[in-house]
């Protein structure tokens, strides 16, 4: 019993330049999306955003200060 050759074929996948509307359902109504998601969760937003926005301007304030004390 010897080994008998078998014929491979080749398996080729391409895209058809007439059926590329892949991602377009990703920016399909992207601001109604995002709009939705607010409405959705601006409770977590808030509770998120809020910290951050108060410890940014404390850190801004702070600097500012510190340079006009400096600066006399």
């Amino acid at each position: 019993m010897g080994k008998q050759p078998v014929k491979m074929r080749a398996v080729v996948y391409a895209l058809s330049p007439f059926q590329q509307k892949i991602m377009s359902g990703l920016w399909k109504d992207l601001p109604g999306k995002i709009s939705h998601k607010v409405s959705e969760n601006w409770i977590s937003a808030t509770l998120l955003l809020t910290p951050l926005v108060g410890t940014y301007t404390y850190v801004q304030n702070f600097k500012e200060k510190e340079k006009m004390e400096h600066r006399y």
